[in-house]
């Protein structure tokens, strides 16, 4: 199933209002799957599977331990530089 870019912005806006775990979790299955036709974005899932996994998604914990094999080291540190960068983003956010 391939989702659209505004099946994408919409679950991004849905984070930006109010941050929560599902929200991470749909963008990472969003990413990791097919993003109109273009094929999954695996630096994009795993950034998304990681914040909900933080958040305390149990699903989005095993979901980012198997895209593990699929991920260069390469393409693993920046996910996780991406997910560090968003928390950091948006520290006030998830402080509230």
């Amino acid at each position: 199933m391939a989702f659209t870019e505004l099946e994408v912005r919409e679950a991004e806006d849905a984070i930006v209002a109010a941050a929560n775990a599902e929200d991470m979790f749909r963008l990472g299955l969003i990413y990791s799957t097919d993003m109109e036709d273009c094929g999954p974005n695996f630096v994009e899932a795993h950034k998304w599977f990681s914040l909900a996994a933080m958040m305390g998604s149990l699903p989005a914990k095993a979901y980012r331990e198997e895209l593990k094999f699929e991920m260069s080291a390469t393409d693993l540190t920046l996910a996780q530089r991406a997910a560090r960068g968003w928390m950091t983003e948006h520290r006030a956010m998830l402080a509230a």
